[in-house]
């Protein structure tokens, strides 16, 4: 009997390597034979520090709307469509690929806040994208729209926080744990990424995306997934340095909607975070959301509305 379930456990692991082998292949062909896919911007490429960093831009209107992923969001152009798409009609629509991330170029040295900050900014003027903004920040880069805002308070008109990190969201224990996790989240990203088992997974959340994007999307994610720009973004000593400038200084009292996901929404610190951001606002609210953290790709009819009517406000 052991030495019939050794010989069936010893055929599953050849047909997984098997399998694993043939993906891997598949991958490296798909990779070779898409290359125009990952390598033709869908947006402007401009120089910031020497490098090329990819800017997208859409529709006309008095207000411009910045859009920032989260970390380690592949391609920021196609995660953010299914909203941004709904706003473009009467408003100026901007997404910024920092650098790691879509068509942006990969790229050593620093990657705290002030520098990711000082790189969007530059790249956004170079593109022809003024201030002030509507920042619309998902999750990591929430840091980044409250740092902005924090120093440069005369670019920010006001910010919409899609489940997006605040000063104090997390704490110092959790955010120590997350960095032990990392390392092997990267080892287990780069894994999907190199045998092609990505391509196995719907990228598209919002289910808008056309059958070209969804092929686009794959073929970005399958080039600049767990790429060490993306990962050093994450350093501990950069993100406890971060939150403790950000606390000192005054939260932002610009007009704000602060949505919360579900996956956050029993957790004390996130949502007190949060709702710490739209009491310092001048009209701030806070919005739970029953989905995912990618509140932008389940959500985006309510929250286009909802951002039509905070900057119907803006031009009372």
């Amino acid at each position: 009997m052991k030495k019939a379930i050794k010989k069936v456990l010893l055929g599953l692991l050849i047909l997984i390597a098997v399998f694993l082998i043939i993906m891997t292949i598949y991958n490296q062909i798909a990779l070779r034979k898409n290359k125009d896919l990952y390598e033709t911007p869908l947006g402007e490429m401009v120089e910031v520090d020497g490098h090329n960093m990819s800017i997208y831009t859409e529709g006309e209107g008095e207000h411009t709307l910045v859009f920032m992923s989260g970390w380690g969001t592949s391609s920021p152009i196609l995660d953010f469509k299914a909203l941004y798409s709904r706003l473009s009609d009467e408003n100026r629509i901007a997404v910024v690929e920092k650098f790691g991330y879509g068509f942006s170029d990969e790229i050593d040295g620093e990657r705290d806040m002030d520098t990711i900050l000082r790189q969007d900014r530059e790249a956004l003027q170079k593109a022809g994208v003024e201030a002030p903004y509507v920042l619309c920040a998902h999750s990591f880069s929430g840091y980044e729209a409250t740092l902005w805002a924090q120093k440069y308070p005369d670019e920010v008109e006001a910010i919409v926080g899609l489940d997006m990190c605040t000063p104090n969201c997390e704490s110092e224990e959790t955010l120590r744990s997350n960095d032990k996790l990392l390392g092997l989240a990267k080892v287990i990203n780069r894994f999907g990424k190199n045998t092609g088992l990505l391509r196995l997974y719907d990228l598209d959340q919002s289910g808008t995306l056309t059958d070209d994007e969804k092929k686009i999307f794959t073929e970005i994610a399958c080039h600049v997934t767990a790429n060490d720009t993306m990962f050093n973004e994450g350093d501990l000593d950069n993100e406890l340095a971060l939150i403790d400038e950000l606390n000192a200084s005054p939260l932002p009292t610009v007009p704000m909607i602060m949505y919360v996901s579900a996956d956050y929404g029993g957790d004390e610190l996130w949502v007190g975070g949060a709702q710490a951001m739209a009491d310092a606002s001048s009209d701030g609210q806070l919005i739970k959301l029953d989905c995912g953290h990618y509140v932008h790709d389940f959500e985006y009819e309510r929250i286009s509305a909802d951002i039509k009517e905070l900057i119907q406000g803006l031009d009372k």
